[in-house]
């Protein structure tokens, strides 16, 4: 059976999608730890990151780099925290969330609700960003 990000890959669902290339697909989390809190997520259905392909893997983490820079640009924070836990949705992906201190990544706090219309502004500025960045 497909997964959520399936789903959002096939436009099933809709989502605020900041990246995507014929491989992988980034998108705001909808229940996010910060402001600009990113999904980045192979098209391949992989349920674990390490079962993927090795060049697929490295491929995947360049492209989640460059989304990192895009976030960065346009949120204020000291960092890009990452987060692979992979227990919540059946498929790989990665959790880009920017940060000021060691807490601000504690998945067990609670979630944000920001309104749609300003994810959707989120989106296309990191969107914007994310295109003029070099391809690696």
């Amino acid at each position: 059976m497909p997964s959520i990000f399936s789903k959002i890959i096939a436009r099933e669902i809709p989502s605020f999608r900041v990246a995507e290339n014929e491989e992988f697909i980034a998108f705001l989390d909808i229940q996010p730890l910060a402001p600009g809190h990113t999904l980045v997520v192979p098209k391949m259905e992989v349920d674990y990151i390490f079962d993927l392909p090795h060049e697929v893997y490295e491929r995947y983490w360049i492209f989640a780099r460059k989304v990192a820079s895009a976030i960065e640009s346009v949120e204020t924070c000291k960092r890009i925290g990452i987060a692979v836990i992979g227990l919540e949705v059946p498929h790989a992906h990665i959790h880009l969330v920017p940060i000021n201190y060691v807490g601000d990544i504690n998945f067990s706090k609670p979630k944000m609700e920001i309104p749609s219309e300003e994810q959707q502004q989120r989106a296309e500025r990191i969107r914007a960003v994310f295109e003029k960045l070099p391809v690696s």
